[in-house]
């Protein structure tokens, strides 16, 4: 049985979604010709309209924007383990933020051996800035979905805010 990943006018991703499920947010108006949907499989997302088995059920006009999203899966095992350092690096930059803590377990050593040496070096009155970054980043990490923490922290290697 084809599935399919659809981007909605949200942004986020949804699915998978059968065939049968798309053809009823079709005639929902929950989708329309210009809705990006991935088959399982493909690499590119396309416009529903280049897909030969909903030609003869798209309408030309958009969406309302007062409709509910798809259903959302729940994260994939792959991603939670890549987010796994997530809640240890959150809770970390929160309660030890001048030290750097949170850094070394994203493994950023550059970015928390500056926090480190700022807070020792100047006998812990940097420690006040750099615990209010560690502060904010922990927050940052942990107030992050899964899959943008991982797209963000762990492929993007984004060291700082």
């Amino acid at each position: 049985m084809a599935t399919y990943r659809i981007i909605g006018t949200d942004g986020q991703q949804y699915g998978p979604a059968t065939l049968e499920q798309l053809r009823r947010w079709i005639a929902e108006n929950r989708v329309n010709g210009q809705t990006l949907i991935q088959p399982d499989g493909a690499l590119e997302w396309k416009p529903l309209s280049s897909f030969s088995e909903f030609a003869g059920e798209i309408k030309n006009t958009p969406p309302p924007l007062s409709t509910a999203p798809p259903t959302i899966s729940p994260p994939s095992s792959a991603t939670a383990s890549r987010a796994s350092n997530k809640i240890a690096a959150g809770v970390c930059g929160i309660l030890l933020g001048s030290l750097g803590i949170h850094k070394f377990i994203l493994g950023y050593t550059g970015a928390g051996l500056i926090m480190l040496l700022v807070t020792l070096l100047t006998c812990g009155i940097g420690g006040l800035v750099t615990h209010i970054i560690g502060l904010i980043e922990g927050i940052i990490y942990l107030a992050k979905a899964d899959e943008e923490f991982v797209r963000t922290y762990v492929d993007g290697r984004k060291e700082w805010f």
